[in-house]
């Protein structure tokens, strides 16, 4: 059951995100403080999300470089924090709530599906990794880092490339989008 439901959750995630980016516009009651305070938030996701990108290899290597060091899950995070700023300068409590649980009900369920997926193909290195990094709240790197693995040298700095090649501008276009959103109607109400 559980192994269905993530993967429904993994189908289903962009959608619902849509969706709840539809609930967006209506809700969000935006002030200039609120804006301020979630725009302030919601970049700080954005960096770690395109600080992210800029390591990740998708199914060819196994990111533990950069913000992978602290934790396996910085997009994750990093979308956490952009959709924690967004509600924040919708001003919506409502919004908040559905966000929070968009991210346990369906985000909580594809990191493990992912992480499976993961061990499955790098096994040994995977395990090790897991075992010393957190899965998605930062924490410091345990002395000695993570054990196991080969990293090739270019997968240990950020590359403009690999930002690039994960589309990782789109999410700051998305937020760009819904930025100007939340100015005019915060100027038009």
């Amino acid at each position: 059951m559980v192994k269905g439901y993530a993967a429904w959750a993994a189908r289903w995630r962009v959608p619902l995100g849509f969706a709840l980016g539809f609930a967006y516009l209506v809700f969000s009651q935006p002030t200039q403080a609120r804006l301020v305070a979630g725009v302030a938030v919601a970049l700080l996701g954005l960096a770690l999300r395109g600080w992210a990108a800029g390591f990740l290899e998708k199914n060819q290597s196994l990111a533990t470089h950069g913000p992978y060091r602290y934790t396996r899950n910085p997009l994750y995070l990093g979308s956490a924090l952009t959709g924690l700023g967004l509600a924040i300068a919708g001003g919506s409590v409502l919004m908040m709530l559905a966000l929070a649980s968009l991210f346990l009900l369906v985000y909580g369920p594809v990191m493990r599906r992912e992480e499976h997926l993961l061990r499955q193909k790098f096994g040994a290195a995977f395990d090790g990794y897991a075992a010393s990094v957190a899965l998605l709240l930062p924490r410091r790197p345990r002395p000695g880092g993570v054990s196991g693995q080969a990293i090739p040298a270019s997968g240990r700095r950020f590359c403009w490339a690999r930002y690039r090649k994960n589309r990782e501008y789109e999410a700051a276009l998305g937020f760009g989008a819904a930025l100007v959103f939340l100015i005019l109607k915060m100027r038009l109400r």
